[in-house]
């Protein structure tokens, strides 16, 4: 068994560790998202927790860790009679990306409980994480069904598992902490605000800790054994204060003057729902009852308030995390309670504060890093030529018409094109190829029913036979890579038409982020086309290299197309389910080189053979309108929009079907 690195070892990162910590304290607080780049040691702190939990104690032989005191009445290994129960370790359960939906709750064997109404339930890692912590790696890259069946689970603190009228319910309380790259996509909202306390990591730039963060993990991979040894004095005394803390936190006052800062900073920073003054208000108990104190302090409503509510200010995936920290000083000086007693400049208490102890309380903080990846970096087009103008910004965003690609897909799950999956609703019914996952109950009757004299039925009961189960086929939807061709060339160099194309273009991120969608950007203007953004889940990244996008230079076309399909060809080796959507932004001009038109259609043409989905976003404008993206449209085989046809409100058209290469308009 791999020793894990020691919690107090961890260098810097003061916010993250502290923030660990308050759920250690109170598991109400609600769990932790942690944001930030690679190799921050978000997935060392949070492995690290576990070690520093207070044993638990578990009925004897029970699969869901029943309470002694107070078992689960519905536990499927009950009823527990009352008794002395035995502890064991707290467990910290990972989440795998890639896990099924029976691996996360479970699976019920479906043959038994038709043919002998047994209810044989093995558990899932739900009910291994009861009572102790949920570690999903990448979070945001995890399946939206499995998101659906987190969130009921936190939100009743039970797992169901429920097929064809069989159910079972077990308890599922756990601590949910989750680590992500935001530069790989966001969460979905109803994910995010599930998390109690987010923390932004970043890699310190100092060099003495930089130095500090190599010695020590060189000395833990040498001898893991004999460096944890010598953290063991350290790692005893916080687990010896988490559970005083854990002790204290019953008897911690959280006066009217708290409660009113709480819920102005809250109205302050305009905060959709109740969740997160409820947050607050339990983070601040627990930051009391770290520091050794039975009062809640204005201090600890502001440290509350940096850790609860950046991620729910958040309106769309463009807007960048954090609070403003002068607007939260005047809020919570306007609203100071005459309850509270004079704040004590060390935090009272040992340790100060909510400071995490540990001998690295220089290093930065974690919430006050963005770690968004900044404008310009990853290919983004670099200032060339005098003819090329600034980048302009993008107009407001607006809810885009639907555009999806035709036909059935097998891609990831999303919420863009009609895609076989797991998940949806029913359409027919076949043989099961593996393990039974979702079962057809009458299609499996109908194939049981024909054979009931022969296999001698005799009693009320259905007898049924392996070969008679059928799984049912569902229809869905999928999420799509949908890769944006876009001109910046002078033709389109006009500030106020490149304002609104940006913000066209922005429109359908904001979109394919709603819709689970892979994006990918690729940008031509001067003499040749580059991709600013590799097919990535990260729409705030495109959204970033898009409003640094400079504009200027001849019209490339040509080479914007041919570019897209390298892009897309390289693409389908890696993710060959994923269907892909190309969306071009352009005038249809085609300027430099010999017969630049001509060249531009036959690489349109390329994209028709290949029967990729496409649409022509039209950004013509004027009086006199020659048509040319039309043209280019009919090349690509797919449909030309406007940028007015484009929104959602418009009267212009309907919501439409992208045409692929091989399903052409009628003429």
């Amino acid at each position: 068994m791999t020793t894990p690195f020691p919690f107090t070892a961890v260098v810097g990162q003061d916010d993250l560790r502290l923030a660990l910590l308050l759920n250690a304290v109170s598991p109400a607080v609600g769990g932790v998202l942690v944001r930030g780049e690679k190799g921050t040691a978000k997935s060392t702190a949070v492995r690290a927790l576990s070690a520093l939990l207070p044993e638990v104690a578990v009925v004897p032989g029970c699969r869901f860790s029943c309470d002694p005191a107070a078992p689960d009445p519905s536990c499927p290994d009950g009823p527990h009679e009352a008794g002395p129960g035995t502890e064991r370790p707290a467990r910290m359960v990972e989440l795998p990306v890639g896990a099924s939906e029976d691996r996360l709750v479970g699976a019920l064997d479906i043959e038994r409980a038709l043919s002998e109404g047994v209810k044989a339930f093995e558990p899932g890692l739900l009910a291994d994480a009861h009572r102790g912590i949920l570690y999903v790696d990448e979070v945001n890259l995890l399946h939206d069904h499995l998101v659906d069946l987190l969130l009921d689970a936190a939100a009743m603190g039970a797992s169901y598992v429920e097929r064809e009228g069989v159910s079972v319910r077990h308890a599922a309380r756990f601590l949910l902490v989750g680590t992500m790259n935001p530069e790989e996509g966001e969460l979905r909202p109803q994910l995010l605000d599930r998390f109690g306390l987010t923390v932004e990591v970043a890699a310190s730039r100092e060099p003495d800790q930089r130095v500090e963060v190599v010695r020590r993990r060189l000395a833990y991979d040498d001898d893991p054994a004999g460096f944890v040894a010598r953290w063991a004095d350290e790692e005893a005394s916080v687990r010896q204060r988490i559970v005083a803390a854990r002790k204290l936190l019953p008897s911690v006052r959280l006066g009217d003057g708290a409660l009113r800062q709480i819920a102005a900073t809250c109205a302050a920073f305009e905060v959709d729902g109740m969740r997160a003054d409820i947050v607050m208000a339990r983070t601040a108990a627990a930051l009391a009852a770290w520091a050794g104190r039975t009062e809640v302090l204005a201090e600890d409503v502001r440290q509350a308030a940096l850790l609860a509510l950046p991620h729910r200010r958040r309106r769309n995936p463009f807007d960048a995390p954090g609070l403003d920290e002068d607007k939260l000083d005047e809020t919570l000086e306007e609203f100071s309670g005459d309850d509270d007693p004079d704040p004590d400049p060390d935090g009272g208490g040992p340790g100060g504060g909510g400071q995490p102890p540990s001998g690295d309380s220089d290093g930065p903080q974690g919430g006050d890093t963005d770690a968004r990846p900044e404008a310009g970096e990853g290919g983004q087009p670099q200032a060339s030529g005098a003819a090329e103008q600034s980048a302009v910004r993008a107009s407001e965003p607006f809810r885009t018409k639907v555009l999806s690609v035709p036909g059935i897909g097998e891609g990831a799950a999303g919420r863009r094109s009609r895609a076989r999956t797991e998940h949806g609703r029913t359409t027919g019914a076949r043989r099961p190829q593996g393990a039974l996952t979702k079962l057809h109950l009458a299609a499996t009757v109908q194939a049981a029913a024909p054979h009931q004299r022969a296999r001698g039925r005799s009693g009320p009961g259905l007898v049924v036979r392996r070969d008679d189960l059928r799984q049912a086929t569902r229809e869905g939807r999928e999420g799509n890579l949908v890769l944006f061709v876009v001109d910046a060339s002078g033709s389109m160099a006009a500030r106020q038409r490149m304002s609104a194309v940006k913000g066209a273009v922005l429109s359908l991120l904001l979109d394919a982020y709603q819709r689970r969608d892979k994006v990918g950007l690729v940008t031509f203007r001067g003499s040749a086309a580059e991709v600013a953004l590799p097919p990535t889940s990260s729409v705030d990244a495109a959204a970033v290299r898009l409003e640094s996008l400079p504009t200027g230079g001849r019209t490339p076309l040509a080479a914007g197309l041919l570019r897209a399909h390298d892009v897309l060809r390289v693409e389908r080796l890696r993710d060959p389910a994923r269907r892909a959507l190309v969306v071009v932004v352009t005038d249809g001009r085609a300027t430099g080189g010999p017969e630049p038109v001509a060249l531009a259609g036959r690489a349109a043409r390329l994209f028709a053979a290949d029967g990729v989905a496409s649409v022509v976003v039209d950004c013509e404008s004027g009086p006199v309108r020659l048509g040319l993206a039309g043209q280019l449209a009919g090349e690509l085989g797919g449909t030309a929009v406007t940028l007015d046809e484009l929104r959602a409100d418009s009267i212009a058209g309907l919501v439409r079907d992208v045409q692929g290469g091989t399903k052409r308009r009628a003429a």
